[in-house]
């Protein structure tokens, strides 16, 4: 079976996330942000692995767009985190860079769908 980018990547990605919050709420003692930002990380590969047992492309095409709000919804979280000074970019950047790579993956995804749709 071949490898699926975007799947390994969303879920390697929501691991890091709670790891984050789980520093968030045992260190930094904050709770709203993080919960917020723990429920839109981790939602991201769920709604990939949705998509790929989607039972049209339409259906594909539906879940990959939730999938890139949420990652887009978990870089406005990250961003917060970082203005409000509970973290510093030094800190937040390893989650930002894999934020946006997960945002471009997506969007070359439903790119690709949406003309591949169009086109049948």
């Amino acid at each position: 079976m071949k490898e699926n980018i975007i799947q390994q990547k969303s879920y390697k990605f929501a691991i890091k996330i709670i790891e984050l919050y789980r520093y968030l709420v045992g260190v930094k003692k904050e709770f709203i942000l993080s919960k917020q930002l723990l429920r839109s990380g981790t939602s991201i590969g769920a709604n990939v692995e949705e998509a790929l047992g989607g039972q049209s492309r339409k259906d594909f095409i539906s879940k990959m767009s939730i999938a890139y709000k949420e990652a887009r919804e978990t870089k406005y979280w990250l961003s917060l985190l970082r203005e409000a000074k509970f973290m510093t970019q030094e800190e937040l950047s390893p989650a930002f860079d894999s934020c946006e790579e997960i945002l471009r993956i997506i969007g070359k995804i439903q790119k690709t769908s949406k003309t591949e749709n169009d086109n049948s």
